[in-house]
């Protein structure tokens, strides 16, 4: 598995191997509730996004964080044929770090494409949403949302990537492997992926409007900010 090809893919597809930086820890201890590491990511986000209450950071940390492993590993699916091995005793993440920068595994080991739920749903996005539900006051369906849009956003990454590279059946790939995704319990309520340039559309929403300056998402629920939640 080429990690330099899946890096050029973007940013967010990116790897790194060797010794993670100093400050890194394995995403095990912080799914088993080391609040350090979280807290402090979601005080950088708070922070550079002037957010009007702790749960919108809360939100947008973990939709960062759920963009980088589906789009490893939907990615390595979607290339390789493989989904790197993200065991998350190895996968080191610094909270300091942003991408391409904030993940790191000492080697990378090709898994058959069809245990990609339990390497991604299973293995992070379930008990990331676990540990900050316990943590925070966020409701677990926003968080299922967060991760149903990184899932669709590392497809589309992936589908303009193939587009200009000439690599159809890397689009087709990727695709697969996240309907395979969308159908598991856990993130069914969130599927099916729209048609190839079609527009996705979550069903819920992951708070970003609220900060200054915020906006809409581009798969927003709503059509308009709530005016009840504007400043």
């Amino acid at each position: 598995m080429d990690l330099v090809q899946l890096g050029n893919v973007g940013g967010f597809f990116a790897l790194r191997t060797g010794a993670p930086p100093r400050g890194a820890l394995p995403l095990a201890e912080v799914y088993a509730g080391e609040g350090a590491a979280l807290g402090h990511r979601v005080g950088k986000v708070v922070a550079r996004l002037r957010a009007p209450e702790v749960r919108v950071g809360v939100s947008v940390a973990q939709l960062g964080l759920a963009a980088r492993l589906c789009s490893v590993a939907v990615g390595g699916a979607a290339l390789f044929c493989a989904v790197p091995d993200l065991d998350p005793r190895r996968l080191y993440w610094d909270p300091d770090g942003t991408s391409p920068d904030d993940l790191w595994i000492d080697r990378v080991d090709p898994l058959p494409v069809d245990r990609i739920a339990e390497v991604l749903w299973e293995g992070h996005l379930a008990p990331l949403s676990a540990v900050l539900t316990r943590h925070y006051r966020i409701a677990p369906g926003l968080l299922r949302g967060n991760a149903g849009s990184a899932l669709a956003g590392s497809v589309r990454e992936l589908e303009t990537w193939a587009g200009k590279a000439g690599r159809p059946e890397v689009a087709a790939g990727g695709r697969e492997a996240a309907e395979a995704l969308l159908v598991h319990p856990g993130l069914r309520a969130e599927g099916p992926l729209p048609a190839p340039g079609a527009r996705h559309r979550r069903r819920s929403c992951c708070l970003y409007y609220r900060c200054p300056g915020g906006g809409l998402c581009g798969d927003c629920c709503f059509d308009a900010p709530p005016r009840s939640r504007q400043r």
